[in-house]
């Protein structure tokens, strides 16, 4: 038999688990049935923002509990009309756009071909338009959902938790890896490590890489114009002594490179005007806009505030401000190989 103290803690433990199944169930008197309330799971559907909302979109809050954790399938595209086919078979084009649908198929691609570069003004230039915003934006929208994912752990670690750690470390909050955070360095922490609007960058990279036809954008992945130090980098023609020896910063992928330019807006003292705006428009549950941010941009172009109204213009006249209600597809993801040169 148990003793005394062993019969209480018993009874505790038994009073402590029929107190959370209660919590989590529902009883039916009429059937003598216990149901099971079950947290329903988030799907990308859930991710759609409402019509004329005035709040935080809910794709830069939410994320799918049922995205895809498979690699991307590969598939082969051979010219432009069998890329237009395939955004058609996504039901990823203007018809479906112009419906109000914002769901956008995970696609991601290695590289921009010379092809690209070479042919590009030869087809209209809305159509140029259209195969840059739409293999872009998926690629975008990944970016956000691994920061949301970040902010998620952030928001709930342990101030001690290694990958915590590690990505105060990737943000420049703590000097090294093995330093535990303060509740301040959290916070400090949540404000940089966040979403950038869609419209955003993609008026950026077409700004910057010239719809994808810059040299550097075909020899180093190269969308946003950021610079590098390291001599590493790519060498402009013109190369300004006073700056000193930097280059062109090259990425490995597409994708790496919206990364590096969101790691930088969201690291760089010259950017810190933005983060705040960022910061307080999601504090007050409003809206979080590219053609809002973009004014805090000052100091990402010699040009200042002929740099600003030229990215707003190129959000207006595009209606790039719809893509950030845009939100990823549950569907697997596809890989885009084009054609050999």
């Amino acid at each position: 038999m148990l003793k005394k103290p062993q019969t209480l803690i018993a009874l505790t433990l038994l009073a402590v688990l029929l107190i959370l199944y209660a919590a989590n169930s529902q009883f039916n008197p009429e059937s003598d049935t216990v149901t099971i309330k079950q947290t329903p799971k988030t799907v990308a559907a859930d991710l759609a923002t409402p019509p004329d909302s005035d709040e935080t979109q809910t794709s830069f809050i939410k994320i799918s509990d049922e995205r895809p954790t498979k690699a991307p399938k590969d598939v082969r595209i051979d010219s432009l009309d069998e890329l237009m086919a395939l955004f058609d078979s996504l039901n990823y084009n203007t018809q479906s756009w112009q419906q109000g649908n914002r769901e956008v198929p995970r696609l991601t691609f290695e590289s921009v071909s010379e092809r690209w570069q070479k042919t590009s003004n030869q087809i209209p230039v809305q159509q140029k338009k259209m195969v840059f915003f739409r293999l872009l934006a998926p690629l975008i929208l990944v970016a956000n959902e691994n920061i949301l994912l970040e902010r998620r752990l952030i928001e709930t670690a342990p101030l001690d938790d290694a990958v915590l750690q590690r990505i105060a470390l990737k943000y420049k909050i703590t000097p090294d890896a093995d330093t535990a955070l303060t509740e301040a360095q959290r916070q400090t922490l949540l404000e940089e490590v966040d979403i950038m609007p869609p419209s955003l960058v993609l008026a950026q990279a077409a700004e910057e890489s010239g719809w994808a036809t810059s040299r550097f954008t075909v020899e180093g992945n190269a969308f946003f114009g950021q610079w590098d130090f390291s001599g590493k980098g790519m060498i402009p023609k013109q190369q300004r002594k006073e700056l000193g020896n930097y280059g062109l910063a090259r990425f490995d992928t597409p994708l790496a490179s919206v990364e590096g330019y969101m790691l930088n807006l969201n690291t760089n003292n010259a950017y810190k005007k933005l983060r705040e705006l960022r910061a307080s428009l999601r504090a007050d549950n409003k809206p979080i806009t590219g053609m809002e941010l973009a004014g805090t941009l000052d100091k990402y172009s010699e040009r200042g505030q002929a740099y600003i109204d030229g990215i707003r213009q190129m959000i207006s006249y595009n209606k790039l401000d719809q893509v950030d209600e845009a939100y990823l597809s549950d569907a697997a993801p596809l890989h885009l190989i084009p054609r050999q040169d």
